[in-house]
Formats: C-alpha cells, structure tokens, sequence
C-alpha cells in the first residue's frame, strides 16, 4: 500500500468503483504527464448522496460534503487510470461547477470541500490553481460537478 492509500485508510475513506460513463465519454485522458478527468459527481455506490441547488435546496455545508464526496470519486477514477495514487505529482487545476439558486455567490466556500480533501490527502501536492463557477443547472440535479488535471510521475 502506497502511502497515499495510507492516508486515505488513516481518514477513513475506501476508494469505490468508477462508474460508467452517462454518456459518449472516458473518465479520464492522458496526455504526457497530465492526466484529465471527466466532471465526476457526488454519487455514492452509484447513487447521487444530495441533489438540489445549493442555496435554496442545500446549504454551504451540505455542498461541502458533496463536493469532498466527489474529490473522493475523483481520487477513485485516478486510482484505476494509474494504478498507484503516489505516482501523482501535483493536483495542477480543479474547474468546479456548483448547482446554485438565484443569487447564491458562495461557491468557493462549497468547493473548498475538494480541495481541503486533496490537500488532506495528498499535502503539498493537491494544492492547486482553481475555478468555482455557478451553474443554474447541473447533470441529474447533482448539486456539484468538478473535473482535474494532474501531473503524473
């Protein structure tokens, strides 16, 4: 076991499987050193853990848990492309898309749910550049959606 699965044992998270894709997509790309994910949501076991928009349907906190809930998916899909999460680099950027009612601007305050959980995980290393956008609609009502590019060793 790597030792970022330690960490991951030691926080009390157990990577799932990658789901399917929807629709006509790969989760993940490389090219060279970098790796994209696909937007990933906040399903747990395949299931949406929230869905709503943040601001009138869900909270800050509850968008939080869900956007931590998909840096663990995003974690998950990572796993499975490269086989050992230590051969991460660095968390290069996150674009995240929050669900948000009319007139809610907190997103950032959201998506610091994925972000403290990288850095929790991978230190240094999942300290990243960053872009929190609104949406007034997301995919099957997920309340938050985020994509990386990561650099790999």
């Amino acid at each position: 076991m790597g030792q970022v699965e330690e960490r991951l044992a030691e926080l009390g998270i157990v990577l799932g499987e990658v789901p399917p894709a929807a629709a006509n997509y790969v989760p993940v790309k490389q090219v060279g050193p970098l790796v994209y994910t696909s937007g990933n949501d906040c399903r747990v076991k395949g299931v949406l853990m929230m869905t709503g928009k943040v601001g009138s349907d869900l909270t800050v906190e509850q968008g939080y848990a869900a956007a931590r809930q998909v840096a663990i998916n995003l974690l998950t899909v990572l796993k499975a492309h490269l086989g050992e999460l230590d051969r991460i680099k660095q968390v290069v950027k996150m674009l995240a898309f929050v669900n948000s009612a009319d007139g809610f601007v907190e997103q950032p305050y959201v998506i610091n749910g994925a972000s403290d959980l990288l850095v929790d995980v991978l230190g240094e290393k999942g300290r990243h550049a960053r872009s929190a956008i609104s949406a007034n609609e997301l995919p099957f009502d997920t309340p938050v959606e985020i994509e990386l590019i990561v650099e790999v060793e």
